[in-house]
């Protein structure tokens, strides 16, 4: 996997420097020399940015918090000193981590690819849920429960991931209808009743708890 990287220093030759070394190492460079040009070139959703803190235009306290504000990726500030108000600032302002300038290359690559590596492991997590003794992996379209593995068609696995990420909220049929199947749907929200038969079935196979919960005259809910 070929990461993006955004670097952003109002000192060129850092920048090139840092550009050289990260593009051997595999990555994809974007570049900005100050702030303003910073977040025009965050629209290419980079996977990490490596920010100086004292650039003209806007500086990159400024420039973290309007990433933060959409982007969820690591940041990293680069700075000449820093002391312990400076610290507190940048992490307010939705920093990860701070370099400081000088730094050596090899140290600065090691860092970054620990913040991706940490970044991964969230994300990986984040697509898997536990319910009593279910697992579900949202990314590999997997569920096992007691670690035998439930095979679901699509449809039915399109069901449990909307109930089940959405744990305890009603659903009625025609909702679920709607967002499963959009504009391709053809029949009746009556197959829903079915879908979630055969859904209950596969699960009560393997485990007594009742996942799929009914709410009479409204729907459906997860019971996790």
């Amino acid at each position: 996997m070929s990461y993006k990287i955004l670097l952003v220093d109002d000192e060129k030759g850092i920048v090139t420097m840092m550009k050289s070394y990260f593009e051997m190492s595999g990555y994809q460079v974007f570049t900005a020399y100050d702030g303003k040009e910073a977040l025009q070139k965050a629209s290419n959703h980079p996977d990490i940015v490596l920010l100086d803190i004292n650039m003209p235009e806007i500086d990159g306290l400024t420039v973290c918090r309007q990433i933060r504000e959409h982007l969820p990726c690591p940041i990293l500030f680069l700075t000449a000193r820093i002391e312990t108000n400076d610290k507190i600032k940048g992490l307010g302002a939705g920093a990860d981590d701070y370099i400081v300038k000088p730094f050596d290359l090899d140290e600065l690559g090691a860092r970054v690819a620990a913040h991706l590596r940490r970044e991964n492991r969230r994300q990986e997590q984040s697509a898997l849920r536990f319910f009593d003794n279910m697992t579900i992996d949202y990314v590999k379209r997997e569920i096992s429960i007691g670690g035998a593995t439930v095979t679901l068609s699509k449809k039915e696995f399109d069901i449990v991931e909307l109930l089940s990420a959405n744990c305890g909220q009603v659903f009625d049929r025609e909702r679920i209808y709607d967002t499963i199947w959009g504009l391709e749907g053809d029949g009746s929200s009556d197959t829903i009743m079915e879908h979630i038969r055969k859904i209950r079935v596969k699960f009560s196979a393997l485990s007594a708890h009742k996942y799929i919960e009914t709410v009479w005259g409204v729907g459906y809910k997860w019971n996790g």
